[in-house]
């Protein structure tokens, strides 16, 4: 049976009241069983409602081969695994051997866990709760994933106590190996016909086969990449050399901890520990009042901030040099000595001894740093991956392409020599959706800009009864929006960064008429169905925000290389996070809604025109009238 036909409205498929046939699923199911059979590099561009899932789980698992899929983020990674692997298999009756992988950070140390209990007598009484939930947990568990325990939320300070990194991780020397999860989880993978990984573990796997260091994933005959419009960011992330605050830290509190273990080791060392720990507070306060993100040549040249740097470089070689002495005491100790000679190589790449084609950066917080040498271009090292593996790489999403172009996608991920396809939703969007444009509406850089959003919202809310999604490009919108609804909207609200995400969109379906305010983490990968969503506002056109120094220096590529930074990229990018971000209104074939568009140079400015194309097609109106006619005429719910 090819996949197309699998697909079909006379498929095993068929028997599920809820599946119905679809043409673009199956032009999709069978131009990736095509590049899988070839190992070619296919793009596909499926627009919300295809089923692009099933499209490639379907003749991946009729190959019979081995393939990795790789997702966007860690929750559709568990929802891949965990429902939409087992209805598929059961379907086409295969029973192949599956694993789940994950970074190790997303799982618990048993060693670390131990050494977090001895040094828990200086702990809050709330960390020491958490440390007692998940000793508890590490008795019962199986697998040893974070996501298993409800009872410590993810962003416990306790969870980098009992987890490990590449730096920390004592490898075979641990004593604790037999029982890591890590190390059994890759087990695995490694026998494994199907693997699902996240884009993260992807990349972090290409890094260090790039370093020549050995790998995390096995070798598979094909890579299926979903919500592949996130891979040219992540692959930068994972090229990129960073050495942080909490990094120098963990580093003088993990040598304290095994040089306590050792007899006299401390007393040796606990001398250069404490100069780094010094040097580390002392370069930070040089960095005070610069802006929180900017190139390092511009904070090189603030006074006293080069002389800080050495300073920390002084503290760090002297840590690198008792360490070498000690480093033959234990496993521990050695692990701490390459720990700290590599944060002496990342100190001098991020303050200015990068390799060619890097930029160096900072990033400031409110108790620490982060220095960085990213790279500009991420598409050489990925198409040398790609070709490497000598397999099938299927790349897709519901937005790749720019117009029918996917020209910005192929040459930031080196997919220049892949075959394309653009598949139309299937949708009703001119009976489904509305746009609306309102009137009167200022230019984005005015005072009040945000105010006239929201007083031009508030009729469409009440016309909507709630139920509606506020997206905002910087957080600052956000807060001053949320406080001007606070004091002139009955709907209960929802506001990013107040609860943790999941919490956040489980309370507002329940409430039936909420008002969810995101940002940037809300404007993809959020999927609400039927009567609870039926409106998404839009403030402005999501242009990258200028200050950025690594998009700085990649314009200026761009520029210096006789492109136009504004159209090559800056536009395109604006265009495919726009789509992102209407993709949240319509999410099946009952669903009804408005998509609010406020930013008025989609009608003043030329560029406006590519915008509005590269949306699906729906009706369009700058009258609110439409607007109250579109709700009343199914009584204002979907």
């Amino acid at each position: 049976m090819s996949a197309a036909n699998a697909l079909g409205p006379d498929s095993p498929f068929a028997a599920d009241p809820n599946f119905m046939a679809r043409e673009q699923q199956q032009r999709m199911a069978a131009a990736i069983e095509s590049a899988l059979d070839d190992r070619s590099a296919l793009i596909v561009e499926a627009g919300t409602g295809t089923g692009k899932t099933f499209a490639y789980l379907v003749p991946a698992l009729l190959g019979n081969r081995r393939v990795i899929i790789s997702t966007g983020t860690k929750t559709l990674q568990d929802q891949l695994f965990h429902r939409d692997l087992p209805r598929v298999c059961a379907t086409l009756k295969v029973n192949p051997k599956k694993a789940l992988l994950k970074g190790r950070a997303n799982y618990l140390c048993l060693h670390r866990l131990d050494l977090a209990e001895e040094q828990a007598r200086l702990a809050s009484r709330e960390a020491l709760r958490d440390l007692s939930e998940i000793r508890s947990w590490a008795r019962l568990t199986r697998h040893g994933d974070r996501m298993e325990l409800d009872a410590v939320s993810e962003d416990s300070s306790v969870w980098p106590w009992v987890t490990s990194t590449t730096e920390n991780c004592l490898g075979s020397e641990c004593p604790k190996f037999q029982d890591c999860f890590v190390v059994k989880a890759r087990r695995k993978a490694q026998e494994a016909d199907v693997v699902v990984v996240n884009h993260h573990l992807l990349f972090a796997d290409l890094a260090i086969k790039r370093e020549g260091f050995g790998e995390i994933l096995p070798g598979a005959e094909a890579f299926i990449l979903d919500e592949a419009h996130q891979i040219a960011e992540v692959a930068s992330q994972f090229f990129t050399s960073s050495l942080s605050y909490r990094q120098l830290g963990d580093l003088c509190r993990d040598t304290q901890t095994e040089a306590a273990a050792q007899t006299g080791a401390l007393a040796l060392l606990q001398a250069p520990i404490s100069e780094l720990e010094q040097r580390t507070r002392e370069f930070r306060l040089a960095l005070d009042d610069l802006p929180n993100k900017g190139a390092w040549w511009l904070a090189a040249q603030r006074e006293g901030v080069n002389e800080a740097r050495d300073a920390l470089a002084s503290g760090l070689s002297g840590l690198v040099d008792a360490l070498a002495a000690q480093a033959e005491r234990s496993t521990g100790l050695e692990a701490c000595s390459a720990r700290a000679s590599d944060a002496l190589l990342k100190l001098g790449r991020a303050c200015g001894d990068a390799k060619e084609g890097e930029v160096c950066w900072y990033e400031l917080f409110q108790r620490g740093f982060a220095l960085h040498a990213t790279p500009l271009d991420a598409a050489e090292p990925l198409a040398e991956y790609r070709i490497a593996s000598r397999a099938a790489w299927i790349a897709t999403s519901a937005t790749l392409a720019v117009g029918n172009s996917f020209a910005l996608f192929q040459s930031t991920t080196g997919f220049t020599d892949a075959q394309t396809l653009q598949l139309d939703s299937p949708f009703d969007y001119p009976s489904q959706a509305l746009l609306y444009q309102p009137l009167r509406i200022p230019e984005p850089n005015t005072y009040g800009y945000t105010d006239a959003v929201v007083q031009a919202t508030l009729p469409v809310l009440a016309a909507s009864k709630g139920r509606a999604f506020l997206l905002f490009t910087s957080h600052r919108a956000l807060r001053e929006a949320a406080e001007i609804l606070r004091a002139q909207t009955r709907y209960p609200l929802f506001v990013q960064g107040e609860r943790p995400r999941p919490a956040l969109l489980a309370d507002f379906i329940a409430s039936g008429n909420g008002v969810l305010l995101g940002a940037a983490s809300f404007w993809e990968g959020v999927d609400v169905p039927g009567d609870a969503l039926s409106l998404v506002v839009i403030d402005k056109l999501p242009f990258a925000q200028i200050g950025d120094p690594v998009m700085e220096a990649r314009l200026e590529a761009i520029r210096s290389n006789g492109g136009n930074p504004f159209r090559d990229y800056q536009l395109p990018s604006a265009v495919l996070a726009l789509k992102q971000g209407a993709g949240r209104l319509i999410r099946s074939t009952r669903d009804r809604g408005v998509l609010m568009l406020c930013d008025p140079r989609l009608n003043t400015k030329p560029y406006g025109r590519q915008f509005l194309e590269s949306l699906p097609p729906m009706r369009r109106s700058r009258m609110i009238n439409d607007v109250e006619a579109f709700f009343a005429a199914d009584g204002g719910a979907t």
